[in-house]
């Protein structure tokens, strides 16, 4: 099985579903999204393989979704594209089956446990 997790290693729910993937035996593609920020086709990719729409994606408590709304279009196009200059707002860890074309969002961190089969 091959999974990315959109990890943020400051946040715990983020160490504890990277620490549970790990457990099983898997070793992810680790992608350190506040470093390398996912562009906008990226986003809307992870929506779609989340079934959400990208409002949903986002953490409203961080001082960055301020940064991301401002400007009024919370259309996804726009909130997808604004993530480059936002990370902080994307909510986390997302963690990808790469061959299963599904998504979960690792909040709480066992509903990774959904991708891997437990």
């Amino acid at each position: 099985m091959r999974l990315t997790i959109y990890h943020n290693p400051s946040c715990s729910k983020s160490r504890k579903t990277l620490e549970l993937i790990e457990q099983h035996g898997i070793t992810p593609n680790i992608v350190e999204y506040l470093k390398t920020p996912p562009d906008a086709p990226t986003v809307l990719r992870l929506a779609n393989l989340l079934a959400l729409p990208v409002n949903e994606m986002l953490r409203s408590g961080e001082e960055d979704y301020a940064g991301l709304t401002a400007g009024g279009d919370v259309s996804d196009a726009a909130l997808a594209a604004g993530l480059a200059e936002f990370p902080k707002a994307l909510q986390r860890p997302i963690v990808v089956d790469d061959e299963g074309d599904r998504a979960i969002i690792g909040r709480p961190p066992e509903n990774v446990l959904q991708l891997i089969g437990e």
